[in-house]
């Protein structure tokens, strides 16, 4: 059966460079032990392009090189990606933002159900995901000719980014749907490391009362690790922190390096999106807080006395 799989995995770019998360996902599709290709497009794509043939374990690369995708369009991709589709058995995306705006539109016009966030892949029909706030493991089996797959990119380790000498070839890119277009964006400035991609990251919860005391106390640990910054979905419904340094079940997935929670109790939504870091550093003063149930040290103290001893100690 093995010769028989061909996966395409649909990579994130920003038209120069190949988004680590699509790392995560070809390591995924290579579970699968056929070929893997991946589908770049985008509009002045080739720098992304050159990148994403030298993953390893990439056997080919489709270029689709279009104005309409310069901004990434779920409709006009999805649109390119079911062009595609047929000579494919599996189709996999990352679970980011982008990927779940486009992976269901390919399944719901194949007609076949999707596999959701996946975090193991036990057969080229049979994979397992989180389910229940990460309680429960699903295995979840699927007999549809076409495998529409989002990959929880915690759950599998990068390919490497070098290294590899595929192919690129060409194709042809698809119209634009004109279903929708590009308005305008607002980006967040952020000297700081991407949440999802940072080896280190600080996160605050609730209990630092308010954005200045948020800023005031994590922001000099962060600078003195070079961490990103994270928050809770109580201190960012507090207005504490901002939306996209939410972390957990409804905010990001991440998996450092070195997790630290300060002042964080660690609700369930909480510990879903944060529990796969390797060292997870709790401080929190109620000793029964749920964070310390995952975390690797956990300090009982008022979080406005260790941390600015921790800063003092680094």
């Amino acid at each position: 059966m093995a010769g028989e799989i061909k996966a395409l995995v649909v990579a994130e770019h920003d038209n120069a460079s190949v988004r680590r998360a699509t790392l995560n996902t070809v390591t995924a599709a290579s579970k699968l032990g056929g070929d893997v290709h991946v589908l770049v497009a985008g509009a002045g794509s080739s720098g992304a392009a050159t990148a994403a043939a030298a993953i390893g374990g990439v056997g080919k690369v489709l270029h689709a090189e279009s104005d309409v995708f310069a901004h990434g369009l779920a409709e006009n991709v999805a649109a390119q990606v079911l062009a595609l589709a047929p000579a494919y058995t599996h189709i996999l995306f990352a679970a980011t933002a982008s990927g779940k705006n486009v992976a269901p539109r390919v399944a719901a016009k194949l007609d076949v159900g999707q596999i959701s966030d996946i975090i193991k892949v036990d057969s080229p029909d049979t994979f397992e995901r989180p389910i229940y706030a990460g309680n429960a493991i699903a295995t979840v089996q699927s007999l549809d000719a076409v495998k529409v797959i989002t990959v929880r990119t915690t759950g599998f380790d990068p390919a490497p980014a070098s290294g590899g000498s595929a192919a690129v070839e060409n194709v042809t890119p698809v119209a634009d749907s004109g279903k929708s277009s590009f308005v305008g964006s607002e980006i967040a400035k952020n000297d700081r490391p991407e949440l999802t991609s940072a080896k280190i990251i600080v996160s605050g919860g609730r209990a630092l009362g308010s954005s200045d005391k948020f800023n005031a106390v994590l922001t000099p640990l962060a600078d003195k690790l070079g961490a990103a910054l994270g928050a809770s979905r109580a201190a960012v419904d507090a207005g504490y922190a901002p939306n996209d340094w939410q972390v957990g079940q409804t905010g990001k997935i991440v998996a450092p390096q070195l997790y630290i929670a300060a002042g964080i109790s660690g609700a369930i939504q909480h510990l879903a999106g944060m529990k796969d870091s390797k060292v997870i550093v709790a401080i929190n003063k109620d000793e029964e807080a749920p964070i310390f149930s995952v975390a690797d040290y956990g300090l009982v103290q008022d979080l406005f006395t260790a941390v600015p001893e921790l800063v003092a100690a680094l």
